[in-house]
């Protein structure tokens, strides 16, 4: 018991998104995966890892349709970089949905906007 504890405390089988969400990890490739929706990552500041901090999780990023946006292992640096063309075009594909300038002041979510905002 003691081992399958630590097991899962190191490798989770799912990950717990600031949104709520609890969002399954894949770990068919060299590196784990967590493939989510980038409005539920939405106020998060550090990159989401596994192994005590030591194994980032690969993250791909999906559109509100679950189609994917990009691939990243530096969440934070997306949010500097990126994340301004990336909100550009899928404000245009997706306006129902909460697409901040800021995102690291934005609250994660799983939603579209509320009706008549």
């Amino acid at each position: 018991h003691d081992l399958q504890r630590r097991i899962d405390t190191l490798a989770p089988t799912h990950f717990d998104a600031p949104s709520g969400s609890h969002v399954p990890i894949r770990y068919d490739g060299e590196w784990p995966v967590l493939a989510i929706r980038v409005q539920e990552l939405f106020g998060l500041d550090r990159h989401p890892s596994i192994a005590n901090g030591t194994v980032p999780l690969t993250l791909e990023l999906l559109s509100p349709a679950h189609r994917p946006i990009q691939t990243t292992r530096d969440l934070p640096g997306f949010w500097r970089g990126s994340w301004t063309d990336v909100r550009a075009d899928m404000r245009g594909r997706y306006p129902k949905h909460v697409w901040p300038e800021n995102p690291l002041l934005a609250a994660a979510t799983a939603r579209a906007k509320p009706r008549g905002t």
